[in-house]
């Protein structure tokens, strides 16, 4: 199988299960949706293998590509790719979305064949903004996820949904005119949208690329969401069905992230150096803040999305080293997106199940989770202790990365961040562990007192996110190999 049938097959494939799911009624919709992101999985697998030989010097050099004239005028091409950077991330999303499918065939939700689809839409345009190596067509991928993923908080989420998702819809509404007027400026300027050469030697002036990426640090810091621009994110997580928060966490969080690496440094390096200690700083302060609002949490599902804000921090941390100059930086970050996506969609996927069987996600009226109902308290102390950073589990590797870049770069400034960063990590361990202590340890609550035990289907459903999990000592050195070139490739000869 070629390139090109892969790399389109990839978009094509889950465009047209996405209606096929909205045609067919009931189960048969989502059985539908669940066989078509299989098959998606199955198709991203391979574009890890026979990779072009990595060519030297800056830029994007992909391991796979397809480059077909779209519309020329508008400098509008259907140019997609792969490497080191997006294939882990490929790879998370058609994971992530065939485990939501699943998800729904046993919970069965009223409508759940619309859902199912809506989901398949959104793995589009998530795919889509990974693979393009074109400016326009990463914009308007990266803007195709917005309308279904507010309808999926809309229509099937809690009490507050509406308000929800308006507040998603409006927050990243305002993030996307910031990133068309930069798409339009760099086109302009630049007089080319191909992403390969644009990274491979930046022509804009200095003083464009501060300003151009002043709007693309903006507009990505609403997708991810960095602190300040975070507050539509507890309310959407919250209110959110268990599959939205999943995608929404695991994956859709990582298009701000990945924006920031891929056109951020790879397009405006200079810009990224002049802005590096800025972003240093609010990453720091997002992992302190986000930190000490958990540890005030009295809501399950709440305090997981509260937590998001710290661990992008360390993500952003990550970048804004990588933006200094230090590789390790830049691989710190996509290893803390990839153990995010994990451990985050797992516990996601727990809280909805507790919340599921308690009716309840209050902290206080949880309790005794680990003699009522044992395997979700393994499971669920598995995803805590990964997220709060235990050394070999996912959360170590990309926050104690970030920190280490951060002191290699020296100076003052750099070495108050990384102090202020792990005294952060130590906050993360805090309030994980006073979760586990109130929802597994605690005394046991009514809310769990006739809840039926986690069942064969449900267990094989989480599986592959607990088994990602266990051995995620591995997955982190998998992660390195794959982007080393990638990342020397993006951040050689960037200086403040």
């Amino acid at each position: 199988m070629n390139d090109s049938v892969i790399l389109i097959g990839l978009l094509a494939v889950p465009l047209a299960g996405a209606v096929l799911a909205a045609a067919l009624r009931g189960r048969a919709g989502v059985v539908a949706a669940t066989a078509v992101s299989a098959l998606t999985l199955l198709l991203a697998v391979p574009l890890g293998f026979d990779r072009a030989p990595a060519p030297t010097g800056r830029g994007v050099h992909p391991w796979h590509a397809v480059d077909l004239s779209w519309v020329p005028a508008l400098q509008l091409r259907l140019q997609l790719g792969v490497d080191g950077i997006s294939y882990p991330l490929v790879l998370l999303t058609a994971l992530l979305t065939l485990l939501c499918c699943g998800f729904l065939l046993w919970q069965r939700r009223d409508r759940a064949h619309l859902l199912a689809a809506l989901l398949l839409v959104i793995e589009v345009g998530i795919l889509g903004t990974f693979l393009a190596l074109n400016l326009v067509l990463f914009f308007l991928a990266f803007e195709v996820v917005l309308l279904p993923m507010a309808a999926v908080i809309a229509g099937w989420g809690g009490p507050a949904r509406r308000a929800a998702a308006l507040k998603f819809a409006l927050y990243t509404l305002a993030g996307s005119v910031l990133l068309l007027v930069g798409v339009v400026a760099v086109v302009v300027q630049a007089k080319t949208a191909d992403l390969v050469s644009l990274t491979a030697q930046p022509t804009l002036g200095r003083t464009a690329q501060l300003w151009i990426f002043g709007l693309f640090a903006l507009a990505f810091a609403v997708k991810s969401p960095l602190w300040p621009l975070h507050t539509w994110l507890p309310d959407a997580h919250t209110e959110a069905p268990t599959v939205g928060s999943v995608i929404l966490a695991g994956v859709l969080l990582k298009m701000g992230t990945y924006g920031l690496i891929r056109v951020g440094l790879g397009v405006t390096p200079q810009g990224a150096a002049q802005f590096a200690t800025l972003l240093g700083a609010l990453a720091v302060t997002a992992i302190l803040i986000g930190s000490l609002v958990c540890l005030r949490q009295t809501e399950l599902k709440r305090l997981i999305a509260y937590s998001s804000v710290g661990h992008m921090g360390f993500v952003l941390l990550g970048i804004a080293a990588g933006a200094a100059g230090s590789a390790i930086g830049v691989q710190a970050a996509l290893i803390g997106n990839i153990a995010h996506g994990v451990l985050t969609g797992l516990l996601f996927f727990l809280a909805g199940a507790i919340k599921d069987r308690a009716h309840t996600g209050l902290l206080g009226d949880l309790g005794g989770l680990r003699e009522r109902q044992p395997w979700l308290a393994g499971i669920l102390g598995l995803a805590a202790l990964g997220s709060l950073g235990l050394p070999g589990l996912a959360g170590f590797w990309g926050e104690a990365f970030a920190v280490v870049a951060a002191v290699q770069l020296g100076g003052t400034g750099w070495l108050v961040l990384a102090v202020l960063a792990a005294i952060g990590g130590a906050l993360t361990a805090a309030y994980l562990l006073r979760l586990l202590r109130r929802v597994s340890h605690g005394p046991a609550a009514p809310a769990l007192a006739g809840a039926a035990e986690a069942h064969v289907p449900e267990l094989v459903a989480w599986a592959p996110l607990v088994l990602l999990a266990l051995l995620i000592g591995v997955l982190p050195g998998l992660v390195l190999t794959a982007s080393a070139g990638a990342v020397d490739a993006l951040t050689m000869g960037v200086t403040p």
